[in-house]
């Protein structure tokens, strides 16, 4: 299978911020904002793989500024490491106040999808080849999250051992 370059796999999607996407401080619902990312990370992924990927995990969205109404808000991601059958996604959040042009990272997002095959199966993606500076950082510090990732799994695996299945309201029926 022939690697591809993350750019290849780069998604820039752009929209603006109005009243029914804020929340009560008047700065964008992250619920709203982790919706558009997880839907440009897809996209990302199977661009890469050109195959049907399912979210196998967010490892973390950062929120770093607040999206504001007078904001656009620029989502940016591509593919940074693959592994047999997984991708991890990096994506960038971008607001941008659209009276002064000034710019901010506003948010930061890693989520991992895998390539299914036409029996819904985990299925082979090819490597990914980094050219920028960013692309190079984000690769070169790729297997250290993907560890981190899989020791995280481990332990919500574990917990689950903990949880139980009954319905919450059964332990308040009157």
């Amino acid at each position: 299978m022939k690697a591809k370059y993350s750019k290849e796999s780069r998604v820039i999607r752009t929209s603006r911020v109005f009243p029914n996407d804020v929340n009560n401080h008047n700065t964008l619902f992250g619920g709203r904002l982790m919706s558009h990312l997880d839907q440009v990370a897809s996209t990302s992924a199977a661009r890469h793989s050109r195959r049907e990927c399912v979210t196998a995990s967010t490892d973390s969205v950062d929120f770093l500024h607040p999206v504001r109404p007078t904001d656009s808000v620029c989502f940016e991601s591509y593919v940074t490491w693959t592994g047999t059958s997984s991708m991890e996604v990096f994506v960038k959040i971008i607001a941008e106040d659209l009276k002064s042009g000034e710019c901010k990272i506003a948010a930061t997002a890693f989520l991992t999808f895998v390539a299914l095959d036409q029996h819904k199966r985990p299925t082979s993606v090819p490597q990914v080849i980094p050219e920028t500076e960013e692309e190079r950082k984000l690769h070169e510090t790729a297997p250290e999250r993907t560890r981190m990732r899989k020791e995280r799994k481990q332990k919500s695996k574990e917990l689950t051992a903990f949880l139980t299945l009954n319905y919450p309201l059964e332990q308040y029926s009157l």
